[in-house]
């Protein structure tokens, strides 16, 4: 019955349809999220965590939302914490920057979520993040207060969302 000579030409475009579908290739990365446990739970400044991920080449065009994950006890003794934050993209650039991570809002409330004395928060670093060129990309975290060892903090992590496709 299917082959019938009238249903050829329907069935090499459902065949076309499915190699089409099957030829593009979906994006790769949804959600990245990897958390390192501070040793001691005393951040030295010269412990650097770092995170590394590679970006296909379909997920170049897209968008991406960076956060900074921080877990610290309530003992933690600060509001904020700095963090020089450096990106090494496939190319070996070297992009550096220095951010304030706000914890503990104006009347001193925690501003993440807790249990019992150990506190949790993920904090916005980049809305509009671009990976422009696939490959491996490095991130590293280097806590920058004047308190050397940082007390306190558990763990730090990063967290990279895909976002919205972008013009290119």
């Amino acid at each position: 019955m299917f082959c019938n000579t009238r249903n050829i030409p329907l069935a090499g475009a459902v065949l076309g349809l499915l190699f089409y579908v099957a030829a593009c290739k979906p994006p790769k990365l949804d959600t990245y999220e990897k958390n390192l446990e501070i040793p001691g739970h005393s951040w030295k400044s010269d412990y650097i965590p770092s995170f590394e991920l590679n970006i296909a080449p379909e997920d170049t065009g897209y968008f991406y939302t960076l956060y900074a994950n921080v877990r610290h006890r309530d003992s933690y003794p600060f509001s904020n914490l700095w963090l020089v934050i450096r990106i090494i993209s496939p190319d070996n650039k070297v992009d550096s920057q220095r951010v304030e991570l706000p914890l503990e809002d104006v009347t001193g409330k925690w501003l993440g979520s807790g249990t019992d004395d150990i506190f949790e928060h993920r904090v916005l670093i980049n809305q509009r993040g671009v990976f422009a060129k696939p490959g491996a990309y490095k991130f590293s975290f280097q806590q920058n207060m004047r308190q050397d060892p940082l007390s306190g903090v558990m763990n730090v992590g990063l967290r990279i969302q895909k976002d919205t496709l972008r013009l290119r």
